[in-house]
């Protein structure tokens, strides 16, 4: 590692791996992102969140809720009108997180040909190491 890296102690390891399976997964980071630009309805995210159910939307949420990520605004109308939006703290996650969306965006192409060239050369070397009357069918 850098000198610029530090690393982490053994004791921080279970509290760093806690924090990241939460924001880390993809529909936190999908959602933070999302939020970044203003509060939104439930409906909004759903829909702009290809993939994602209204449970594990919900459960998202929920999560990220209770980690102090987002909050939830409840407006009395008929029907209630629910809003998401980032807390401070959550504001201070959307610089990595659109970081790594930039990369993952700038990085796509070479990760999928790296990944087809990865399959193949991994099929080449089951074929050679399959037993002749495998090879045969």
């Amino acid at each position: 590692m850098s000198p610029r890296h530090k690393r982490l102690s053994n004791d921080s390891c279970p509290a760093v791996r806690e924090i990241l399976s939460r924001v880390g997964d993809k529909w936190s980071v999908l959602i933070v992102a999302m939020l970044g630009d203003g509060s939104k309805r439930f409906s909004e995210l759903r829909r702009s969140i290809d993939g994602i159910s209204q449970r594990m939307l919900t459960l998202t949420l929920r999560g990220l809720q209770r980690d102090g990520l987002v909050t939830r605004v409840v407006t009395p109308t008929i029907p209630p009108r629910v809003d998401y939006e980032l807390t401070p703290l959550a504001r201070t996650l959307l610089k990595p997180v659109m970081a790594l969306a930039l990369w993952a965006e700038l990085n796509r192409d070479s990760i999928r040909r790296a990944q087809e060239h990865y399959d193949r050369n991994s099929r080449r070397l089951a074929d050679r190491e399959a037993p002749r009357s495998a090879r045969a069918k």
